[in-house]
């Protein structure tokens, strides 16, 4: 039973699926996808259960989710043993997910209060109230990637706000989908007000066809678009898009050299590069400084233990989500390659393991015009600047605007920098990879579509509601034009 609907836990009827682990194939997770009429049937418990949660007082909703919050305390080390094994992150990097999704609510909760809180203000002879509602049926999309923390990102706020959700988890990792919608079940939350269906791409398209009200994705750019065609003409529908991007980070003349390398190891090749935030372009200054430090980077990158997500000896990274996927960025490698880019560090399969494992690449791509794309996955693109302002063109030469960095330089150098590039989110000395819960995540450009996330997120699980109230009603002395 991997569906719910309107509480009620039942089998998909569409076409059987699993996930298996990209670690060594072993089975994690099968069903059936949902079929139309589930997904609709999805979308009326949704509906139906609406009007009760909205009408619920805001702390009772809070209290739902301060249980979901401790109970995924309680089965954390469970929870991160699933993501690790359904998606392939080191056990390491799956327990801080976990506890992302814990600290979600507070920051959740806090949002609320601060972006969506009643105001009132004197407006002459009578006083001006902005009140909030929540939108009603929200869709949620959620990615491989991250498959416990970005849905949750979406659903907390969109609970807390009050309005019901329908969940559609990425089909490449629907056990851990099924695992939050039952903690959630279990923290007490009405029969409706959370829904579950599994499927791929014809389930998250039956889904939009759907009367919702909302629609929150996180995912890949071209899959975003796809959606956003899909509800044209729909205005009433509410688009949240997160699309990720072609990140550059800068590293500046003189930046410390071992701490320059580990920030960009960090943004280049966590999770196995497969970060919507993670470099994909470095940009390095030409010469003596330049060379030194993309020595000393292919060396670090080389050495970088790439291995079983849940081995004694842990990994820095594990394998990607698919044996599919790392067919993909060894293609996209070898297709930069043949346009002119010059390997410093190859990228190849790891020996003994699967083929979903590969080690981490570097190029050297300067003076090539290589295709705008994000490639999702241990891949890294240097360019070569003579100065600071043609690094600056180049890290904007592109269509995305999700994240960017900056490595080394004086305060000056960061502000001057950070006003000239284009992007949501721009780290100084710190990874691109890095973000904050209580700041917005998002990006401009082909990155979204200018409805950031995480703290930003009470903004659209929210509407404004602009009042002009009186308590006593008074005839005006007079109306104009009257005699």
């Amino acid at each position: 039973m991997s569906l719910l609907v309107g509480g009620e836990w039942e089998q998909g009827m569409g076409a059987e699926f699993e996930s298996r682990a990209p670690a060594d194939g072993a089975p994690v997770w099968s069903g059936a996808e949902a079929t139309h009429r589930q997904v609709f049937d999805a979308v009326a418990a949704a509906r139906h259960a609406f009007t009760e949660w909205s009408m619920v007082g805001a702390d009772d909703r809070i209290g739902i989710a301060r249980s979901f919050a401790s109970i995924v305390q309680s089965r954390s080390d469970d929870l991160a043993a699933l993501i690790s094994l359904e998606v392939g992150k080191p056990l390491w990097e799956a327990r801080t997910e976990v506890a992302a999704v814990t600290a979600k609510v507070d920051h959740s909760v806090n949002a609320y209060g601060v972006r969506t809180g009643i105001v009132e203000r004197d407006a002459g002879p009578a006083r001006s109230v902005t009140r909030h509602r929540p939108h009603g049926v929200f869709a949620v999309f959620g990615p491989f990637n991250f498959p416990a923390h970005l849905p949750n990102g979406h659903i907390v706020p969109a609970l807390i706000a009050g309005n019901t959700v329908v969940f559609k988890p990425s089909e490449l990792t629907p056990g851990v989908g099924e695992a939050l919608i039952r903690m959630w079940v279990e923290a007490g939350t009405p029969d409706g007000v959370v829904n579950l269906v599994q499927g791929g791409p014809t389930v998250g398209e039956a889904l939009v066809d759907a009367p919702i009200d909302g629609l929150l994705f996180t995912g890949s750019a071209r899959v975003g678009r796809l959606l956003h065609k899909q509800l044209a003409g729909r205005p009433e529908v509410l688009l949240a898009l997160e699309m990720g991007g072609n990140n550059a980070l800068i590293v500046l003349e003189g930046a410390d050299v071992p701490a320059a390398v580990a920030i960009t190891v960090q943004s280049a090749f966590i999770t196995a590069g497969q970060r919507c935030t993670c470099a994909r372009r470095l940009l390095v200054p030409a010469g003596d400084y330049g060379n030194v430090f993309v020595s000393a980077l292919v060396d670090a990158a080389a050495r970088l233990r790439v291995g079983q997500p849940s081995a004694t000896e842990a990994p820095f990274m594990g394998p990607l989500i698919s044996e599919a996927a790392a067919r993909r960025i060894l293609e996209s490698q070898r297709s930069l390659i043949e346009l002119g880019a010059t390997p410093l560090l190859t990228m190849g399969p790891v020996p003994g393991e699967t083929a979903a494992f590969v080690t981490p690449g570097i190029l050297d791509a300067t003076g090539v015009d290589v295709p705008d794309e994000e490639h999702f996955g241990p891949l890294l693109l240097i360019h070569r600047y003579d100065t600071l302002d043609e690094a600056i063109g180049e890290a904007n030469r592109t269509a995305y605007g999700l994240a960017a960095g900056i490595v080394g330089g004086d305060s000056a150098t960061y502000a001057y920098v950070r006003e000239r590039l284009k992007a949501g989110v721009i780290n100084w000395n710190r990874p691109t990879t890095g973000a904050s819960s209580g700041a917005p995540f998002g990006g401009v450009g082909a990155s979204g579509n200018h409805r950031p996330s995480a703290f930003y997120a009470a903004d659209y699980a929210a509407h404004p509601v602009a009042s002009l109230e009186s308590e006593a009603l008074e005839e005006p002395v007079s109306l104009p034009g009257q005699q």
